[in-house]
C-alpha cells in the first residue's frame, strides 16, 4: 500500500509516521508513506500557497493551483483509489472506514490548514472527506496521521499477531473487554479468576459478556446500531 500525504507543514508528520507500528510497517516494506510539501508548487518567489478569503471573511485560504498541480503530478505516476481531504465536516472516521481503506492500494490524504482549502479543490479533486470528530484543530496533519495509523495497523503482516486487530474495540460493533497481564495479584488487586482458568470457552464467554456490558455503559449507541 502507498499513502501520499499533502501538507504545508510536513514536519508535523515526521515523528508520528516514522516510529512504532507505522515505522515498522515501512521498514518491512508493507507500506510506503510519502509526505509532500505543497509549497513545492507555491506561487511566486515566496512560494505562496494561501491567499485572502473572497467575501472578506477572516483567515487565509489554501489556493487551488498548488494543490491541483501536486495532485496532477502524483496521478501521472499511478492510479489512486481515493483522494481524501481531512475535513471537520466530513464523515466521522470509524473502524469500518479504516477497514475499508486498508484494502486500497494507493491513497492521497490532503491536509487543510489556515481557514481551509478553496472549495473548488473539494468539488473537483477530492473523492472523499473524513473527519476525526466534531471539533476543529489547527490543521489536517494530526488527523491525517491518525487516519494513516488506523489503516496501516490493519494491513496483513504489520502486527506481529494479526488476530490482535480483530479483537480491537469497534471491530464487532462493541468496545473491547478489559485486559490484564502479570502479576495475577498486585496491591490486593486481583485478575479475574476466569482468565486464569485456562478454559478458552469460559474465557470467551466472559469476554463477550464484558464487551457488551462496557458498550452498554460507555457507548450505548453502538448497541442500537447493531439491533
Amino acid at each position: 500500500m502507498r499513502i501520499d500525504i499533502l501538507t504545508v507543514v510536513p514536519e508535523l508528520l515526521e515523528s508520528p509516521l516514522s516510529h512504532s507500528i507505522p515505522g515498522r510497517a515501512v521498514k518491512k516494506g508493507l507500506v510506503e508513506i510519502h509526505v509532500h510539501n505543497i509549497r513545492k508548487y507555491g506561487l511566486g518567489p515566496r512560494l505562496t500557497v494561501d491567499d485572502y478569503c473572497y467575501g472578506g471573511d477572516a483567515g487565509m485560504v489554501m489556493m487551488v493551483e498548488p494543490v491541483f498541480r501536486m495532485i496532477e503530478e502524483l496521478k501521472a505516476e499511478r492510479h489512486y483509489d481515493e483522494v481524501i481531504y481531512m475535513a471537520p465536516d466530513g464523515e466521522i472516521l470509524d473502524q469500518g472506514i479504516a477497514n475499508e481503506l486498508s484494502l486500497k492500494e494507493n491513497i492521497i490524504i490532503l491536509c487543510g490548514h489556515y481557514k481551509g482549502i478553496d472549495e473548488r479543490i473539494r468539488e473537483h479533486l477530492v473523492t472523499r472527506e473524513i473527519s476525526i470528530g466534531d471539533f476543529v484543530v489547527s490543521g489536517g496533519e494530526i488527523p491525517a496521521a491518525l487516519l494513516a495509523d488506523s489503516i496501516i495497523r490493519l494491513i496483513p503482516g504489520v502486527l506481529t499477531d494479526e488476530t490482535s486487530a480483530l479483537s480491537d474495540s469497534f471491530q464487532e460493533g462493541l468496545i473491547s473487554p478489559p485486559v490484564y497481564t502479570r502479576p495475577a495479584s498486585f496491591n490486593g488487586w486481583d485478575v479475574p479468576e476466569v482468565l486464569l482458568s485456562g478454559n478458552p470457552k469460559l474465557i470467551r464467554a466472559w469476554q463477550d459478556e464484558q464487551a457488551i456490558q462496557r458498550t452498554r455503559e460507555r457507548r450505548p449507541g453502538l448497541l442500537d446500531e447493531n439491533v
